[in-house]
């Protein structure tokens, strides 16, 4: 099969008919007259080499072949679509904006080189980022102010309504300072006699801290701070014996660098999924096609996995 003689009319008349299940609802589609699209069909079946459509009184029905090949073909137009969209966005004069709302984990670690790429995408956009616990950000979801959310999945009575895409995985971690006394034992029952500065009750991982520490029969830890801020939490941590409890996305910077130190305890039963968060009704704009594509080459630089 000579793959370069399949021309784009070809794809396109191909994906309409099955879209419209008629020849002629479809040529009207695409101003053609029937004969018209009737032979771009047969050139396309003798260029692949295979009958692509089985057409009778009925109606038309894709052969086995021509689900394969629409399959790809509708993938095709989608991606010659976005890429059309994203040149038209790159030509605007600057006054789109994308609403993004981003929970700490995320703001801290992928949101910079998300950013990062879709300023290259979409560089006449204006990106405009929203962090905060899990409750805040999605009532704006809810409520028109954000387009889309990062961050880990809630509980159900909180996506109501809405639709999660799963990009990774991640799990909590316990840190403190270097040097601290916990940091080589990690003994769990010693909580008790530090400061703690543990997630709100409006947090993602609110549940699943409290189910590691009920797993480890920790009970009420009353020296503690309630916060989502990672601004906070690095200075507090950094400057005193204060345990953090959070996220690794939002420390992962300062775990690599050492400033801070992960204590050696097992949080694997932490491990959620962080993903992308729209209201179920919610149209994609060309700007949040390109913050897709943008957020799928961040994940890939940064080694995510859903595993």
């Amino acid at each position: 099969m000579d793959n370069q003689r399949i021309k784009f009319r070809h794809i396109q008349c191909f994906v309409e008919i099955v879209r419209q299940e008629s020849l002629k609802k479809a040529a009207e589609r695409l101003f053609l007259t029937q004969p018209a699209i009737s032979k771009t069909l047969k050139e396309l079946e003798e260029i692949v080499g295979a009958v692509l459509l089985h057409r009778s009184r009925a109606g038309i029905r894709l052969s086995q072949q021509g689900e394969v090949f629409h399959h790809f073909a509708e993938m095709s137009l989608a991606a010659l679509q976005q890429g059309v969209d994203g040149v038209e966005q790159i030509g605007k004069s600057g006054n789109a904006r994308l609403l993004v709302g981003a929970l700490p984990s995320v703001a801290a670690g992928l949101m910079p080189v998300v950013a990062k790429e879709f300023g290259k995408l979409s560089p006449a956009t204006t990106l405009c980022i929203s962090d905060g616990p899990h409750g805040y950000l999605i009532d704006r979801l809810r409520h028109g102010e954000l387009a889309l959310i990062i961050g880990r999945l809630g509980p159900p009575q909180t996506m109501q309504g809405l639709s999660f895409t799963q990009l990774y995985n991640e799990h909590v971690v316990f840190v403190v300072r270097p040097g601290h006394p916990m940091s080589k034992t990690g003994n769990l029952d010693d909580l008790a006699d530090w400061p703690i500065v543990y997630p709100p009750e409006n947090a993602a991982i609110r549940a699943l801290v409290e189910r590691i520490l009920i797993a480890n029969g920790i009970g009420e830890l009353p020296n503690r701070i309630e916060t989502v801020s990672g601004a906070f939490g690095r200075v507090y941590t950094r400057d005193s014996d204060a345990i953090w409890i959070i996220s690794y996305g939002v420390v992962a910077n300062e775990l690599a660098e050492g400033r801070l130190v992960a204590l050696p305890v097992d949080t694997s039963i932490t491990k959620g999924p962080v993903g992308l968060m729209t209201r179920q009704d919610h149209e994609k704009t060309p700007e949040e096609r390109l913050f897709h594509s943008a957020l799928s080459k961040a994940i890939a630089q940064l080694g995510l996995t859903s595993t």
